[in-house]
């Protein structure tokens, strides 16, 4: 809807639409610039932070190693002992390459690779903080050293909780309007088509309107919604399960595009997990947020119902799979599998996810005993793991830092970190398909300015974060969603 309105009775200058990481990063972009900003964010305060929230703050950067980090991370007493092998610039546009099978937009991937890491610096200038992530994407060798492995190296301090509390107190620093239980609803532009306000809807109900000279959109995507789900992704995704936040429902793509916004990235595929399958609270968990994810799967086996096998649990590093092995899971019967380990792979688990009071998993003395306790084919379940020893190559060594080669000649393959499942106890772990953000948003040139039909900006209109389509298309490799939304954020919030 157009309308006419003078600029003297702005509410503010800015206007941001999104409390992630995408969204404060783009709140101080504006901010220190000295710009008037409000934050609409749509949960309340004990909900806010959008996906972010849900994270484990893994991001994505390039960098020459340790050394090179040192002026980034906390202290550690492990630094002393830690290998931390570079990540170039050539191969963060590989790996994208790569996972999104060539899809990824190269204007945006370039822009994305050339500013992650001064923008992180950046942001650790403002006041938040990182730290290697030795949990998650490092192994403890038998020297008592650690090696780093994946690519991805970098967190948040306290994960996506530490994330959005630096990220809430950095913009009340700088004097930012963060409004709570605010749904934004539409965008309010001129007569010439400049978007120069956003309608919301608040928690008591009340409409408002809120004017400014422009608007950035970081309200994140559709994963949510199960409609717009099975209406995109197609029949069954509306069973996924929501992992991070319940209000991701597309209001502002469809604000966007009714205002005549083009379409942006894949809208059929998007970034899925390995979820917890039974835990009773396996949706939106503000206590456990990404620790319901199941993530040492490539160091095991993944069985379905039927007591079959249907993935190459080792085909690459986990940072390279497990964004798409979500919709793996979800296509078998009853949308369940189970990760399946013996008692020699157990203790390498990650503690973060295994070792929880309160999660799903069986436990049994036997392979036999373990099939009596899941709803499988019993026999073909124990087949499957029998074959499946019988095959493992024994003159390969087993190194969870590298590809070993260590491999399982059977069908599917297992390419690496093959190990016998043959010393009791047996654990599986039932999973489903997580859902964490869809790949299509809005049409955006490099600095996030929002572009029409015809390619041209329209004005006032900025997006970032998982609404700036074009970067991702069926897989992503973990860490390039918050590094994306760090760059694109501060980018719009520069020029908004």
């Amino acid at each position: 809807m157009s309308t006419e309105h003078s600029p003297q009775n702005n509410d503010a200058d800015v206007i941001v639409v999104g409390g992630g990481n995408a969204g404060f990063t783009a709140v101080h972009a504006a901010a220190t610039r000295g710009r008037k900003v409000i934050l609409l964010e749509r949960g309340t305060e004990d909900m806010a932070g959008g996906n972010s929230f849900y994270t484990a703050g893994a991001t994505r950067i390039v960098h020459d190693g340790l050394e090179d980090l040192q002026s980034l991370v906390e202290d550690d007493p492990r630094h002393a002992t830690t290998v931390v092998p570079p990540y170039s610039a050539e191969e963060y546009r590989a790996d994208l390459e790569k996972v999104t099978e060539g899809r990824n937009d190269p204007e945006l991937t370039d822009v994305l690779i050339e500013e992650i890491t001064p923008t992180l610096l950046w942001l650790k200038s403002l006041g938040l903080k990182y730290r290697l992530m030795y949990e998650r994407q490092a192994y403890e060798r038998a020297d008592g050293s650690y090696l780093f492995w994946g690519g991805l190296h970098v967190g948040n301090v306290g994960g996506g909780e530490g994330m959005i509390e630096d990220h809430t107190r950095v913009a009340r620093e700088h004097g930012v309007d963060i409004r709570y239980g605010h749904r934004a609803t539409s965008l309010i532009t001129d007569d010439a088509g400049k978007v120069i306000g956003v309608r919301a809807t608040t928690d008591d109900g009340d409409e408002v309107e809120l004017h400014a000279e422009s608007v950035v959109m970081t309200a994140g995507g559709f994963e949510s919604n199960a409609e717009w789900r099975r209406e995109h992704l197609g029949e069954g995704w509306e069973n996924a399960k929501v992992r991070g936040t319940p209000y991701n429902q597309g209001d502002m793509i469809a604000a966007a595009q009714a205002i005549g916004a083009a379409e942006g990235g894949d809208f059929g595929t998007c970034h899925s997990v390995q979820w917890d399958a039974l835990c009773a609270n396996n949706e939106s968990n503000r206590e456990l947020t990404n620790r319901l994810t199941r993530q040492s799967y490539f160091l095991g086996l993944l069985i379905n119902r039927d007591g079959e096998r249907f993935l190459d649990e080792g085909a690459d590093f986990r940072n390279y799979t497990y964004a798409k092995y979500g919709k793996e899971i979800l296509q078998q019967p009853g949308s369940v599998a189970y990760q399946v380990y013996d008692s020699t792979i157990r203790p390498m688990l990650r503690t973060e996810e295994y070792d929880m009071p309160g999660i799903s998993v069986q436990v049994a003395d036997t392979i036999e005993e373990l099939a009596g306790k899941l709803d499988v084919d019993e026999k073909a379940f124990v087949r499957t793991i029998e074959d499946f020893n019988a095959s493992v190559n024994s003159d390969v060594d087993f190194d969870p830092t590298v590809k070993d080669g260590k491999n399982a000649d059977i069908t599917p393959p297992k390419s690496n970190w093959a190990v016998p499942v043959k010393q009791g106890p047996f654990y599986a772990y039932p999973v489903t398909c997580g859902i964490t953000f869809t790949f299509g948003g809005v049409k955006t040139d490099t600095h996030g300015r929002v572009l029409n039909e015809r390619g041209e900006h329209i004005e006032g209109l900025y997006a970032a974060g998982e609404m700036l389509g074009g970067l991702f298309s069926t897989n992503y490799p973990g860490g390039t969603g918050l590094a994306a939304g760090c760059v694109f954020g501060r980018r719009a919030g520069s020029l908004a």
